[in-house]
């Protein structure tokens, strides 16, 4: 054999033996995107991804506080820790996550409040009144979020979680009123939040999802103020979107 056909022979077979092996990878990267697309939830839960997204919720106050109204826009941001624990339909994974909610809105029935004071053997005064009460904007962080992810659907992964955080609001939260109140008795511009939620993603791409949750969410001082009425329970809503890395 001449060299010319030695160069060509040779360069066919490396040409084949490349072929040989790069097809399988390729062919095998296509399977595992489809796969992806037609089982996100599958494809999410093989790895600890980290998710962030964005979210607005919305809901109200109950009991006495059912006049109440609430609007948040924030950030949500997360670490899946472990792989699938457990059998059956409770099989899922946990998750650790943050929220941030640079808009944080309440809005809230205006009174007419009174300040009444009373020395030692005088006749109590009174002074006033003013409003109190109305919309009130503040910033909310839930610095621990611990989540469990159901990983059992295709497209849906349903979660529950608990969660707690704080709340500062430009006014103190909530309002004192409408009846006289003994000195300068107020609340605080500071609230904690312990919170319970449900919820699930919706993947509309392999690492894409719209999230939608309930979440029942308590409000109080813990004695930081004069006062500490609270709202005992508030229940919203939320919508967002979420990515996952």
């Amino acid at each position: 054999m001449s060299l010319p056909n030695l160069d060509r022979s040779c360069r066919t077979f490396f040409l084949v033996l490349a072929v040989a092996f790069l097809a399988p990878l390729v062919l095998g990267q296509r399977a595992d995107q489809a796969r992806s697309s037609s089982n996100p939830v599958r494809a999410i839960s093989r790895a600890t991804p980290f998710e962030y997204g964005v979210f607005a919720d919305g809901g109200l106050g109950t009991n006495n506080r059912d006049n109440y109204h609430f609007f948040n826009l924030g950030l949500h941001a997360g670490k899946v820790l472990t792989g699938p624990i457990g059998t059956g339909w409770l099989r899922g994974q946990f998750e650790y996550g943050v929220e941030v909610l640079p808009f944080w809105q309440a809005y809230t029935p205006v009174m007419e409040r009174t300040n009444c004071y009373q020395m030692a053997g005088e006749t109590a005064y009174c002074i006033g009144g003013f409003n109190t009460g109305g919309t009130y904007n503040g910033v909310s962080i839930v610095p621990i979020i611990l989540r469990w992810n159901l990983v059992n659907g295709r497209r849906w992964m349903p979660w529950i979680q608990g969660a707690g955080g704080m709340i500062w609001t430009n006014h103190k939260f909530p309002p004192v009123g409408p009846r006289p109140a003994p000195g300068h008795l107020g609340t605080s511009v500071f609230n904690f939040t312990p919170q319970f939620g449900v919820g699930a993603h919706y993947f509309l791409r392999p690492r894409q999802s719209i999230d939608f949750s309930a979440n029942a969410m308590h409000i109080s001082n813990s004695s930081l103020g004069d006062a500490n009425p609270g709202v005992n329970a508030t229940v919203q809503f939320a919508v967002g979107y979420t990515w996952w890395r």
